[in-house]
Order: C-alpha cells, then sequence, then structure tokens
C-alpha cells in the first residue's frame, strides 16, 4: 500500500515527530518494542521529537513519571497533552471566564495551577463555558449538571474528540463518548482543541519553532492523530499498534502519507 520509497521519503522530510503515547509508544504500562530504539535513532539522525496524548486524566508531569519508569527520559518541554492546548485556548479566546470541568483530578490541578477560574457546582447561577475531558471519575451527577449547563447556555468545548481509549483487555469510553452522551442529551455539539483541530498544531509549532510542512504526528488513529498532519499542513503517519488496522485504511476519508507496522520499523528504517 506505501511503498519502501514513500516511507523512507516521509523519514527524511521530517525534522520533528510529534509521537502518540498509549498504543503508539506503549500499551497501558508496558513500553512497546522498538520504542527506545526509534528515540535513539530520531537523535542520531539528527532530527528531534516530543510527545503529545489528547489523553487528558493524566498531567504532564505524571506522564513524565510514567515514561522514566520505562526508561524514557524527558523533560518538561518534550510532552503536550490535550488538557495543556484546552487551558492555551482558554487563556487565550476566554480569559476570566468561568469554567465547569468534567476531568480528573490531575487536570484539575493542571486548570488550577494555570489560573483557570473554575466554577463549584454549589455556586449559584451557571458557569460561562463546560469543559469535558477524559473524566475517568465521572458520576451521574457531575454528568448531570454538566447537561444542565449546557442547555442554560453555557458555552460547550472539550479536550479531545477520542470515542475510546485502548487498554490490554481491548478499550473503555474515552472523552469523545462522554460527549456524545452530552450530545444527545442537550442536542448541542462540542468544540474540540485536541488531535486533530488546528489549535494542536499551532501550539506544536509555537512551542518547537519547527514549520508545520516539517513535522509528523505519529499515531495509532487515522481520525485523530493522522488527521492532525494531514488536515493541518503537516505530514500524518500511522502505526499499527493500536485502534486502527490495515483494513480499516481503505474505508478512511484521511488518508496517511505513510503507514508503519510500529515506531520499531520506522527506527529500524530511519536507521539505516
Amino acid at each position: 500500500m506505501f511503498s519502501l520509497e514513500t516511507k523512507k521519503k516521509i523519514l527524511s522530510n521530517t525534522e520533528l515527530f510529534v509521537l502518540d503515547m498509549d498504543g503508539t509508544f506503549y500499551l497501558e504500562n508496558d513500553i512497546l518494542d522498538g520504542s527506545l530504539d526509534f528515540l535513539e535513532a530520531v537523535k542520531r539522525a539528527g532530527k528531534r521529537y516530543i510527545f503529545f496524548t489528547n489523553n487528558s486524566s493524566t498531567s504532564s508531569e505524571e506522564y513524565i513519571k510514567k515514561l522514566a519508569r520505562m526508561n524514557c527520559h524527558i523533560t518538561s518541554d518534550m510532552i503536550m497533552t490535550s488538557g495543556d492546548v484546552m487551558i492555551k485556548f482558554l487563556k487565550t479566546c476566554y480569559k476570566g471566564k468561568t469554567v465547569y470541568l468534567l476531568g480528573t483530578q490531575p487536570l484539575r490541578e493542571s486548570f488550577e495551577k494555570a489560573g483557570i477560574n473554575l466554577f463549584d457546582a454549589e455556586n449559584e447561577g451557571r458557569p460561562d463555558i463546560v469543559v469535558v475531558g477524559f473524566d475517568k471519575t465521572l458520576t451521574y451527577e457531575t454528568l448531570t449538571n454538566a447537561c444542565t449547563y449546557i442547555r442554560e447556555g453555557s458555552l460547550f468545548l472539550a479536550t479531545h474528540l477520542d470515542i475510546n481509549c485502548p487498554v490490554k483487555d481491548g478499550f473503555i469510553p474515552d472523552c469523545g463518548a462522554i460527549c456524545a452522551a452530552i450530545e444527545l442529551s442537550t442536542g448541542v455539539k462540542p468544540r474540540f482543541v485536541g488531535k486533530p483541530f488546528k489549535e494542536t498544531v499551532e501550539m506544536v509549532v509555537a512551542s518547537t519553532g519547527v514549520e508545520a510542512s516539517k513535522i509528523a504526528f505519529v499515531g495509532d488513529r487515522i481520525y485523530t492523530d493522522v488527521a492532525t498532519g494531514v488536515n493541518n499542513g503537516a505530514m500524518g503517519v500511522l502505526v499499527l499498534t493500536g485502534e486502527t488496522k490495515e483494513e480499516d485504511i481503505p474505508a478512511s476519508k484521511v488518508k496517511p502519507d505513510a503507514v508503519f507496522a510500529s515506531i520499531k520499523e520506522m527506527g529500524e528504517m530511519l536507521a539505516e
């Protein structure tokens, strides 16, 4: 489907690899074979890499610790999450507005640290904005609160559109699934800011100084990871170690610039 020449050209043209994490670099708590070798190959080739995950249930600090346990040691400027993109988006476009957050404690702490004005459900009135993340602590009460506020006029934003999160035994509902329930209840569609949307690419470009055309977004999902690059002037590279299978590609509207079995294959090819 994708020639060896095409794969090598993509690797050659890339200055910055933006790596997805779960399903691409590791699966839950187990690093995938060849992941560390790929990072070494990138460095030897004089190129750069950063990590970007749509999973907003955990903070960048926690991801740094998780990667360190896998013997992958990075600094804070080498990782971003959809939660980070949302924080920047709120501070840029909705500074000072009140936000009701459906999110885990690490995401809440990230918002508080960034100075986002969080709204408590015990307060009177309604928040300006409802933000939905990958909330593994979701309750029926918080889900109901979010729906009520949105019906009353609160803006509906969400960190990312991933429907399922890959785990060892299959998948668990992700942010997109939570948003689908809220949308069905309220009739209001959310605005997403993580992958595959332009806000993510803009943040990566601004943070790294690398122009979009020299950036490859690498991941296991066509509709988020690959689409981020393909739809926003960068490159989109698919690896087949997570959600997307090779047989899914023909039916997809978004076509990857290249497909690899894994980042292990990418590393081996880059090292040649």
